[in-house]
């Protein structure tokens, strides 16, 4: 089990945290409150695509300055991270661009995450960034996502879930669902074994409803 960075509730938020938390609040909190993590076929193909664009430096290609792993933040929405490319286009426009694994498809917890990286660049950077895009790795394509007012407000929502979890110190409960197939952190998180033992504590609980006349 590898060793995962801890956050504080009044520290900056990572930006990779909140494609966590949209993804799963559980998978959330056991990397960046109870520093679990796991490595398995998906992370592992997730880090080999992730190393195309690990070590920052830039070039200029058609009048477009690539950068990369360039470091971000916001100070007003108290996030912190880094992009894995960002092209400054000739008009001075930010658009960045997230890799990822896996063949083109529209995920909206790596939505949120780029949208939190283009907030970054617009305070950073004092421009508008109405654009970024996903470049998925598998098939060697990008999905162009419009930076737009539901992303943005789905960012500072997921900001302020994250916060509230970290103070309040709990786990939240276990999806159980089709996420939990592919999710490196399923040993850890046993969400099958977790959601037995709620649904028969709440059996149990029904048993002795005391709205239900019995004493």
């Amino acid at each position: 089990m590898l060793a995962a960075t801890a956050i504080a509730p009044t520290e900056p938020v990572p930006l990779s945290a909140l494609q966590h938390w949209a993804f799963c609040p559980r998978q959330c909190a056991l990397i960046h409150q109870e520093q679990a993590f796991e490595e398995n076929v998906h992370t592992a193909r997730g880090h080999a695509v992730h190393h195309l664009v690990d070590q920052p430096g830039y070039e200029v290609k058609a009048g477009v300055k690539i950068e990369r792993a360039l470091p971000l933040w916001s100070e007003r929405l108290g996030l912190i991270g880094k992009a894995d490319m960002v092209e400054i286009h000739p008009d001075g426009t930010p658009f960045p661009v997230e890799f990822k694994h896996g063949r083109k498809r529209r995920a909206l917890h790596d939505d949120i995450q780029l949208a939190a990286q283009a907030l970054c660049l617009e305070e950073m950077l004092g421009r508008p960034v109405t654009r970024g895009a996903i470049f998925h790795a598998s098939s060697h394509r990008r999905r162009e996502v419009p930076i737009d007012e539901e992303l943005r407000r789905l960012v500072v929502e997921t900001a302020d879930a994250i916060r509230a979890m970290l103070a309040s110190g709990r786990l939240p409960s276990p999806v159980n669902d089709e996420r939990c197939r592919e999710c490196s952190l399923k040993d850890i998180c046993q969400p099958v074994a977790i959601a037995g033992r709620v649904r028969q504590a709440t059996l149990r609980a029904g048993l002795f409803n005391p709205d239900d006349g019995l004493t």
